[in-house]
């Protein structure tokens, strides 16, 4: 990191963090007195994260002030306002307005070809599949719905991938801005599912969550519920194939269950 700051000229203002991804971040200014935050990638997929943030050029998401190699210098997000905050306090309807809109902003075309780094929804799905056939139940149902979906893509657009309450942050006077895309390419409703999953797994299994916010989402996004409800099923077998593949069992159960009331919000 010592390299980046001299490179860049820039001062620490606050102590380094790592990321659960293997990402080095420090708050810093930069030579001219801009807050910032120079983010350095765990790996190939954070890498691939900056190049989607340099491609929307700050429209919508933070800006990138620099990029080079591992390094990346963004515009520091650090408004009060929280949408996680807002889905606890009783602001969730709020709160998945604003996400939906955020989305609308990522997902509009750009001048530029989008980067080659890009991973396709079918390649993103590809630990769903043994999943399936190791355990069956609701990962086998996780599993066909996105077999289905995936066969039958719609409205294809680049996506942000990891959109949820913590990854989009206030940006002051520019608004709502994300962060820390995975950069996929595949249907724009894939998008909102991992909102069902988020801020944290009480909220997301809250009885009649799901029914409303799957409403909330399809007026302010444009989506067809029934199609939503499939690719929240699908993604949420996924998030528990991940997390069985890390050994977090905790989460796997969580995420089975709202596989499961999706599944049920499909049957109603």
């Amino acid at each position: 990191m010592e390299v980046w700051l001299r490179r860049w000229a820039l001062t620490l203002d606050g102590p380094a963090f790592e990321t659960k991804f293997g990402s080095r971040l420090a708050p810093v200014f930069t030579a001219t007195g801009e807050r910032a935050m120079l983010k350095l990638a765990g790996g190939p997929e954070e890498l691939a994260g900056g190049a989607l943030m340099a491609w929307w050029d700050g429209e919508g998401a933070a800006s990138v002030l620099a990029r080079q190699d591992e390094a990346i210098l963004l515009e520091r997000l650090d408004g009060e306002r929280s949408l996680a905050a807002m889905a606890r306090e009783g602001r969730d309807d709020e709160a998945t307005r604003i996400l939906c809109q955020v989305a609308a902003g990522l997902h509009a075309p750009r001048p530029a070809p989008p980067p080659q780094t890009l991973v396709p929804l079918q390649t993103w799905f590809a630990a769903l599949w043994p999943a399936a056939e190791a355990h069956g139940g609701m990962f086998e149902k996780a599993a066909a719905a996105a077999r289905d979906l995936l066969a039958d893509p719609r409205e294809e657009v680049v996506l942000h991938g990891d959109l949820h309450h913590d990854n989009v942050l206030d940006g002051g006077c520019r608004g709502w801005l994300a962060i820390d895309p995975k950069g996929l390419l595949g249907e724009r409703a894939f998008e909102f599912a991992n909102l069902f999953r988020n801020p944290d797994a009480a909220l997301a299994l809250a009885p009649g969550r799901m029914g409303r916010q799957a409403l909330v989402v399809a007026d302010a996004a444009d989506v067809e519920t029934p199609r939503l409800l499939r690719w929240i099923l699908a993604y949420a077998g996924l998030g528990a194939a991940w997390s069985l593949q890390s050994g977090d069992q905790s989460d796997a159960k969580a995420g089975v269950d709202i596989a499961k009331v999706a599944e049920a919000e499909l049957a109603s």
